[in-house]
């Protein structure tokens, strides 16, 4: 009986994949009147209730019903650690095919709280000094997947007397490639009745999928774009970010200018600093020359090493030299603060440590044998 229960527990789809008009579709059905799903819909984004008997002002009836349909997110959590400096939160957790993502909890002055969210399990962009690009792609989430893991963040701060204050969709994935679902968690996400995030204070970032990006830039939307860029030349790149090979610089560059036109935002290219690779003077030129005069600003990143790739974040020095020569062409730059190094909080890294675990013991298990 116990083991039947739990099985229906886990058939139940969460109602976080509903969107409104979903929903007030489902009750409709049920012969409820219009205004019933607008409250359930702030019972479950306004006031994050993560079950069905606290939304107070819904009839037990349908309290009931509800519970017997669905389930209030379906995301499990696997495994948490918390960097020593206590600002940063890392969460892999479960999804309900066995596969599993990450999400981030990161805590700045004053009171921004950023949470970074994943939006497929795995990715195909095979980025080579990402965890998750090494391990391949598995799928893309739903909507409800990836907004549930800034609802959990966003309950959890308001249990504190504190707020979400900001959202980057820069976990596990590449967001534009599961465009549709991606574009339906951020207008939750910035939804009055939903988060209530400004659209300002959420970010997207991107490998650089051109058509994507012209198409988000046709949305009509304030959100921060992000382009992954790391290097200032198509060999280079190529390298590093195979999607270069099928959406050159030239390409990324002709739909970066057509999304600052058409949004008069400012795009952030993101670099990662590679020690002898991408650090040097003569990279901070190519850099320089090649955005110079673009309506954008420069994430510099120190790297976050990962086990299958040899690079290492270069020293503060030639960090300070990277970003005085970017000065000499009008680029303004800052250097990422670095939250979660001690916990492996790059994206992939924590799933991949829980994966070696049973292998690691397996190995073990076979010499000891």
């Amino acid at each position: 009986m116990e083991q039947r229960l739990i099985a229906d527990e886990h058939r139940r789809p969460s109602i976080y994949d509903l969107s409104l008009a979903q929903l007030t579709d489902v009750l409709a059905g049920w012969g409820e009147p219009a205004f019933r799903a607008r409250q359930v819909w702030e019972w479950l984004y306004k006031h994050k209730v993560d079950r069905f008997e606290a939304m107070a002002n819904v009839p037990r009836s349908l309290r009931e019903r509800l519970d017997a349909a669905y389930r209030i997110g379906t995301l499990e959590l696997v495994a948490e650690i918390k960097s020593s400096d206590g600002h940063t939160v890392k969460r892999l957790l479960g999804l309900p095919d066995g596969q599993m993502i990450e999400s981030v909890l990161m805590e700045y002055d004053g009171n921004r709280r950023t949470a970074c969210i994943s939006t497929q399990a795995g990715c195909a962009m095979g980025c080579v000094f990402c965890a998750t690009g090494q391990m391949g792609f598995s799928r893309h989430l739903t909507p409800g997947e990836i907004v549930e893991q800034a609802v959990v963040f966003a309950r959890q701060l308001e249990a504190e007397g504190e707020r979400l204050s900001n959202v980057v969709l820069m976990g596990m994935g590449e967001p534009l490639h599961n465009y549709d679902a991606t574009l339906e968690a951020i207008t939750r996400l910035n939804d009055e009745d939903g988060l209530n995030i400004g659209q300002r204070h959420i970010t997207l970032s991107t490998v650089g999928l051109v058509p994507a990006i012209r198409r988000f830039a046709d949305e009509n939307l304030q959100i921060g774009l992000a382009i992954s860029l790391h290097a200032a030349t198509d060999e280079e790149r190529s390298k590093l970010l195979p999607i270069n090979r099928r959406w050159p610089l030239t390409d990324l560059l002709d739909a970066i200018r057509y999304y600052i036109d058409a949004t008069g935002r400012r795009v952030t290219f993101e670099w990662a600093l590679i020690a002898g690779e991408n650090d040097t003077i003569e990279q901070a030129d190519r850099l320089g020359q090649l955005v110079g005069g673009l309506k954008c600003h420069v994430n510099l990143i120190p790297l976050n090493p990962t086990e299958s790739y040899a690079g290492r974040p270069p020293d503060p020095a030639r960090i300070e030299a990277f970003q005085e020569r970017l000065r000499t062409y009008g680029v303004n730059s800052t250097v990422r603060v670095r939250r979660g190094i001690d916990i492996h909080a790059g994206c992939g890294q924590l799933k991949a440590d829980v994966i070696k675990r049973p292998r690691a013991r397996q190995a073990q298990m076979d010499e000891a044998g």
